[in-house]
Order: structure tokens, then C-alpha cells, then sequence
């Protein structure tokens, strides 16, 4: 019988095997879990949302919105999941992680063309077309086999952000509001600092003791700038916060009328609203320092932490010298690599690439050439960047419109620009799909 190994049930994973299973074909899916986890795995569950529970923005004409509408139009599975577990989040699609985590868990266990195996894999198969969605947190053995095989994995360090109960949040420091006020009124609640409040806390942060990396590579962490703590990014001047995740940009605190210094943001974590996370706030201070650093932002004076930011390793390969577009490996066709690992950042980016090696893997699992979608997308661009071997430093990269395609007739208009460049990317990936077997 024709099967094709999925390694790892995180989203790219989880995507990739209902895209294989969907077209009628048995998956072998592996998963470590609850076997064996890695420091910042906190789930039994499939698809677990290791960091913040956003799927960024919902609007088409922004980078994150239009790739979320591409996959959505290649019958996604997991924007399926996302939008069934969605809570309120202003103008992001965020979702409630455990419940998310748990329909994902429930669809795949319960599809009869998916066998699950509860084992790590330490060794690369070779008995049948095979996908590696192992993540940035892939572990050491399956790690070691894949540096023998390439010689260029690189690693480097993500962190998550602290996540604090509702009724712990002091409301007489605090304001509910969305910046420039898109999306529902409560759907962020803003903790707002004067000037002195903010150099204290400021001080505070940039002079906390972080926690130890243990098994990481201390001696050259590699940072990467789109999940960097709140710590390292404070470092590098005072005003950084305040023109990063505390800008108080778009808000008013209608306490004092006025623009805050600095505002910290809260977003829910959960549907029922009782638990928010830190927006931005990732961070690797030790767990006592957190709740003192960040306790001293007046409306958290009082906060419950339900759980504490962490730091641990990423892992991607060079894809650019191993990868073609179309996931697969350019010295074995019958070897695919989706996710994270391979250099794509983010949730849904991560997700996108197991809808895109699931079909191939398919078409190259049936003797068909494998497919490779339009630049002018933001799949195509995506993927066409992390393979394109003239990039020479490469690192992780997400959705953006500045991989896209320059425009025919550029509007000067930022609006209207992001606008015209989802229109041509929807509209390309409407006739793509039309006139070829996707």
C-alpha cells in the first residue's frame, strides 16, 4: 500500500498529513510526544502553539492576512482549526491555544487514512516518500542526522512571553481599547506608563538576571529579531521598547486624555478571557526576576503569572542551498522538509509549507512533476525566498509584501499598494489552481 511518513505533529505537520490524507493517500505520522519533550513543550496535544497564541493580522491587505487567504482558498486545515477556536483580538486572528491544540489532536487521531506512532525518530526514513516537520525544536538525534546529511543546520534562540490571569490585572492602571481603536473596544487591555515609570522600569529590566541556557550554545546564540526578549531588545537603548512593543502609538488613555510614554499590551490568551499574555514581552529572565521586573508596570502590581516566558533553541537548515521551492530535498526528490526548520517564520507560515510539500509529496508518491507556485503570491514568494540560492546570509523569514513581486503600476499610496498587491496575488493563485491538479 502507498503511504507517506510525516515526522512531527506540529502545524506543518498536522497540515501536511491532512493535505496527503485528504487526496486519498495513508499517512504515517510520527510524534515524539508525550514519549519525549523538549524544554518548551508544555502539551500532549498535536499542533501546540509554543509561543503567542496570534496568528497575526486578519486583513487581506496585510502580508500575515493574505497568506492566511491563500491558504484558506487551498482548503487549509489548520485555518479551519484557527478561525472554529478564534477569540477576540482586534484586527489578529488568535485563537484559543488549547482548544486549538485539542481540535487538531481530535481531527488527525480521528482520520482514518493517518496512522499515528507515539516514537521519536532518530534516523531518516527510506522506505517510502517522506516529509521532516520537525520544527525548530527538533531533537538532538534527528538533529545530528540531519547536519551529517547537510553540514548546515544553524540554530538559534526564540523566546516565549508570560501569561497572567484576567482578575489579577489591576483595571484602576489600565484601559481596554484597540489601537486605533480597529476591533472590538476589549479586545487588548493597555497597561500605560508615565515617563518616570517607564525609566523604572526600564532600569529595572536591562540590570535583571537572566536565566541559564543550560544544553544551549552559550557561547554564540543567535537571536532572531522577529521573537528577540524583551531584555536584549531593551538593551540597545531606552527608547526601543517605546518604539517596539510598549509604543503608545493609536492610544488614549481616557484616564488622562492623553498619548501614554509607553503602554504594554495584554491580549487574551483563552476564549473565556481569564488568562492574557504579554504582547511582545518574550523573554528569558529567571522566573523570580519576571514577576518583580514586570510587577513594577503599575497595572500588573498585583499579577497572577500562570506561566513564566522561556528561552530555548531554534534549528533550521540553509535552505537555499538544499531545498527547491517546492520543499523537497535538490539531491533526493523523495525527501521533503516543511515548517520552521526549514526557515520560514511563524505560525501560519510554518502551516503554509505543509500544504505545499503535502501536495508534492503526493505528485512525487504518484510519478507527477511536483508543482511550484506563482512569485506573485505570497506562498510563491515565501517559498521561492528560502530557496533562493543567491541569498548568501540566509535567516528565518516571514510573510512580508517586500518579497512580493514589484507591481506593474506601483500606487504611492501604502493603502492602496497592499491592497493592489493582494489583489494580484489572489487573483494569480485563482487561475494557477484552475489550470493546474493542485
Amino acid at each position: 500500500m502507498k503511504y507517506i511518513n510525516v515526522i512531527g505533529a506540529g502545524l506543518a505537520g498536522c497540515e501536511a498529513a491532512m493535505q496527503i490524507a485528504s487526496r486519498g493517500i495513508e499517512v504515517h505520522l510520527y510524534e515524539m510526544k508525550p514519549k519525549k519533550k523538549t524544554p518548551a513543550h508544555h502539551s500532549d496535544l498535536f499542533g501546540e502553539l509554543v509561543c503567542s497564541n496570534s496568528l497575526k493580522a486578519k486583513r487581506i491587505e496585510s502580508a500575515a492576512g493574505l497568506l492566511k487567504e491563500e491558504m484558506r482558498r487551498l482548503d487549509s486545515f489548520l485555518m479551519k482549526c484557527a478561525d472554529k477556536c478564534a477569540v477576540p483580538a482586534g484586527g489578529a486572528l488568535a485563537v484559543d491555544r488549547e482548544e486549538f491544540s485539542r481540535f487538531v489532536t481530535e481531527e488527525i487521531k480521528s482520520n482514518p487514512k493517518i496512522k499515528v506512532f507515539n516514537e521519536e525518530i532518530t534516523e531518516i526514513p527510506t522506505d517510502s516518500v517522506t516529509i521532516i516537520a520537525t520544527g525548530p525544536l527538533t531533537s538532538d538525534a534527528l538533529a545530528d542526522e540531519i547536519r551529517k546529511m547537510f553540514g548546515d543546520s544553524l540554530s538559534f534562540f526564540d523566546a516565549a512571553a508570560p501569561i497572567v490571569t484576567a482578575e489579577s490585572v489591576d483595571m484602576d492602571f489600565a484601559f481596554t481599547q484597540s489601537r486605533y481603536d480597529r476591533g472590538g473596544e476589549d479586545d487588548y487591555i493597555n497597561c500605560p506608563m508615565n515617563k518616570a515609570e517607564y525609566e523604572r522600569f526600564y532600569n529595572a529590566l536591562i540590570s535583571a538576571e537572566r536565566a541559564p541556557l543550560h544544553d544551549f550554545d552559550v557561547n554564540n546564540p543567535k537571536v532572531y529579531e522577529g521573537c528577540m526578549p524583551v531584555e536584549v531588545m531593551a538593551q540597545r537603548g531606552e527608547g526601543t521598547l517605546r518604539f517596539g512593543p510598549m509604543k503608545p502609538v493609536g492610544l488614549v488613555d481616557p484616564k488622562t486624555g492623553h498619548r501614554p510614554w509607553a503602554v504594554l499590551q495584554l491580549r487574551k490568551e483563552n476564549s473565556a478571557g481569564t488568562m492574557y499574555n504579554l504582547v511582545g514581552f518574550q523573554t528569558n529572565l529567571k522566573f523570580p526576576e519576571q514577576k518583580r521586573v514586570f510587577s513594577l508596570i503599575p497595572a500588573l502590581h498585583r499579577a497572577e503569572f500562570v506561566r513564566y516566558g522561556v528561552m530555548h533553541r531554534n534549528t533550521f537548515i540553509c535552505s537555499p542551498k538544499v531545498l527547491n521551492s517546492d520543499f523537497s530535498v535538490k539531491e533526493n526528490k523523495n525527501l521533503f522538509f516543511a515548517g520552521q526548520i526549514t526557515g520560514v517564520e511563524g505560525y501560519m507560515e510554518s502551516a503554509s509549507s505543509g500544504i505545499i510539500a503535502g501536495i508534492n509529496a503526493c505528485r512525487v508518491l504518484d510519478g507527477k512533476q511536483t508543482i511550484i507556485f506563482p512569485r506573485t503570491t505570497m506562498l510563491g514568494a515565501l517559498f521561492g525566498y528560502i530557496s533562493d540560492a543567491s541569498v548568501k546570509k540566509f535567516q528565518p523569514m516571514g510573510a512580508n509584501l517586500g518579497i512580493l513581486p514589484e507591481l506593474e503600476n506601483r500606487p504611492r499610496d501604502k493603502k492602496e499598494r497592499a491592497a493592489a498587491y493582494a489583489a494580484r496575488a489572489l487573483s494569480d493563485l485563482d487561475n494557477f489552481v484552475k489550470t493546474t491538479e493542485v
